[in-house]
């Protein structure tokens, strides 16, 4: 058992929900970061344990094009700003983690200005990937590279560099050091050699061991079989892009048994293992979960399970509040607005605030939602039941994406009597079975009275 494996993550872009210009120009720090203080206060209310934030450090644009691992953002403050923020969320119980960005650099980085300055004569050329002189790029530097995602602007680093993973491993204790955080959140790392990652969790281990217990590693990887990352060699967790596809899909089709075969599948992937998944329905690079949803009243069973189904929820700034964004003409802008607490009522917001609160605190009075197994009681295509379990303890989940209402009839986990988390109704067994009606759209957590 570790904090990450029962903590409720809320996600910040700050570049976007800050405001920072959209170009950074290097000049003098807008100290921006402690505006998110009060947002700090407004994420403990509603039950959040851990915030991941990023990208943070100097770069030119969007923040993945890094410039100084070093140095804050300067349109986001100093070095000092962020470990002000760090600080005051220890001192409210959330732990921190920041992004990771080791797949690629910016142009602007040290490394890169070097290598178009001097080219072969570069000490740098090999610390990036497939340097060639005899070819060209998109900015006519007269040599190509290997790049991310098709993007000139990334350039992709030799991982298998040993002065590049030295680097690395120096930046990561810094941040250590000098801003105290929890964890980190790799970008692209399903793109990271496997080596790579190997190093970064001997080092992530070795935090642990000497300063910063239970260190967290946490990758972004979209497709594949996630056990192939998260295991004793590589990351405690990834990105739970089969589920989010799952549970958005799974609504607007009606088809409650995509998210239960998802589910299985996932679990039978890692070995029965119900930790090691970082859930969400929406982040900084797709569609707002209140945009995806056909039916919006499906934002209520939507988030319930995302709160108890195996993993750990995350919740993306905004989206407890139901704001909308989507992509545009290409444009990531939509998802990463800039916002401002007071416009919410100071994060009072509405019956999905609400909602995400009551969930909150669920989680934390419910260890079975963190490490209890995983039972399907009851499954149609619109109506969907499971258990989680944990040392001879149940909670009962019920679910219904239908327009109309719906009866449920299960068995009864060994309790007698239930009361629903969100409703206070209360159920009792008869002869061993449980009955009881959800409303259209709508859902219900039983925990034992």
């Amino acid at each position: 058992m570790a904090w990450y494996d029962e903590a409720v993550f809320y996600h910040i872009y700050p570049l976007g929900l800050l405001g920072a210009p959209k170009t950074n120009d290097y000049a003098e720090p807008v100290h921006r970061l402690p505006e998110l203080l009060p947002w700090i206060d407004h994420i403990k209310a509603l039950g959040f344990t851990a915030l991941y934030i990023g990208p943070l450090f100097e770069s030119v644009g969007h923040g993945y094009e890094t410039t100084d691992y070093y140095k804050v953002d300067s349109r986001l403050g100093t070095n000092e700003d962020l470990k002000n923020l760090v600080a005051y969320c220890h001192r409210n119980g959330i732990r921190v983690i920041l992004d990771g960005v080791f797949n690629h650099t910016g142009r602007d980085f040290f490394a890169f200005k070097d290598l178009k300055a001097n080219r072969e004569n570069s000490p740098y050329k090999d610390w990036y990937c497939n340097v060639n002189f005899w070819n060209n790029n998109s900015y006519n530097d007269g040599f190509s590279y290997d790049n991310w995602g098709g993007y000139d602007l990334l350039v992709k680093l030799n991982q298998c560099n040993g002065a590049v993973k030295d680097y690395i491993q120096n930046v990561i204790r810094f941040w250590v050091r000098e801003f105290d955080i929890d964890g980190l959140r790799l970008d692209a790392a399903d793109v990271l050699t496997f080596d790579f990652m190997k190093m970064l969790r001997w080092l992530a281990d070795d935090i642990s061991r000497t300063s910063h217990p239970e260190f967290y590693l946490m990758g972004e990887v979209i497709h594949g079989e996630y056990h192939r990352w998260v295991n004793p060699e590589m990351l405690h967790a990834v990105t739970n892009y089969h589920l989010h596809k799952a549970l958005f899909s799974g609504h607007n089709d009606h088809n409650y048994f995509e998210i239960a075969h998802t589910v299985k599948r996932l679990l039978d992937m890692r070995g029965g293992a119900v930790t090691g998944l970082y859930n969400f329905v929406d982040n900084h690079d797709v569609e707002r979960i209140h945009t995806k949803l056909i039916n919006k009243a499906h934002m209520l069973p939507v988030h319930i399970l995302l709160y108890t189904l195996p993993g750990v929820p995350s919740v993306y700034y905004g989206s407890e509040f139901g704001i909308d964004g989507r992509k545009e003409r290409g444009s990531d802008d939509s998802l990463r607005p800039a916002l401002k607490l007071e416009d919410f009522s100071n994060g009072q917001g509405n019956e999905i605030t609400a909602l995400i609160g009551k969930l909150g605190q669920l989680r934390k009075d419910q260890p079975a939602l963190s490490y209890g197994s995983y039972q399907e009681l009851s499954l149609t295509t619109r109506q969907y039941a499971f258990a989680r379990s944990l040392d001879g303890k149940s909670v009962l989940i019920t679910v219904n994406n239908d327009d109309q209402n719906a009866w449920f009839n299960l068995p009864d986990m060994g309790w007698g009597v239930y009361e629903g988390v969100l409703s206070g109704r209360r159920i009792q067994s008869d002869n061993g079975r449980l009955s009881m009606e959800l409303e259209a759209s709508s859902g219900e957590i039983w925990v034992r009275v």
